[in-house]
């Protein structure tokens, strides 16, 4: 597998935000997106899960699904930890689950849950959650379902040392099985990583 863009340009909000930015990431490749803020590296995370709009250039996503748009062959962990506080943090999961295609809904939830150490939680509502608990959750969904390419968004805001730990261990293992990572981040991410470098906007 095999992730190319070649020649994209990105727009938003009628302003240039980056332009003809070509890049490859083979399977089993992580990719650490830098840049000054505002140089586009959350735009450019959305722009391949198909949340914005690709003004100019092309993006393919060789070996994949031919049928599947890319942003479905990929999990985006953005800023926001998109649960509902009303539900228990096993139902968050669960419902992440069945709504991102598992095919068998719930069923890995305890192990991700378990992995992520908030399996004690589980019967907790959501809302009662601290930040980097919040943040735990939202990435358990890397686990829950399996999609080979992985956009993150400043994964390891607010989590503690340990959970850092065990979030380069996820990524590693992702690595290992041919997946293969975009981050977004101005810290390092606790795995071998090659630099993408966004210029400032236009």
């Amino acid at each position: 597998m095999r992730l190319n863009a070649d020649a994209l340009t990105c727009q938003r909000g009628g302003r240039i935000v980056f332009r003809d930015l070509s890049f490859e990431v083979p399977a089993g490749e992580a990719i650490q997106v830098v840049g000054r803020n505002g140089a586009g590296k959350s735009s450019l995370l959305r722009l391949i899960a198909g949340l914005v709009r690709i003004e100019a250039g092309e993006l393919r996503f060789e070996g994949g699904d031919p049928e599947a748009p890319i942003g479905e062959q990929a999990h985006y962990c953005g800023h926001q930890d998109a649960f509902k506080g009303a539900l228990t943090v096993a139902e968050n999961l669960a419902f992440w689950t069945a709504f991102l295609g598992s095919g068998k809904p719930g069923d890995t939830s305890g192990a991700a849950l378990g992995r992520l150490g908030l399996d004690h939680l589980a019967d907790l509502p959501a809302s009662y959650l601290s930040a980097g608990q919040r943040r735990r959750l939202a990435l358990a969904r890397l686990i829950s379902v399996r999609r080979p390419i992985w956009l993150l968004d400043e994964p390891t805001a607010a989590l503690d040392q340990a959970s850092q730990q065990v979030l380069a261990e996820i990524m590693a293992e992702h690595l290992a099985g041919g997946g293969l990572i975009l981050a977004a981040t101005h810290g390092p991410l606790g795995i071998p990583a090659r630099e993408l470098r966004i210029g400032e906007p236009g």
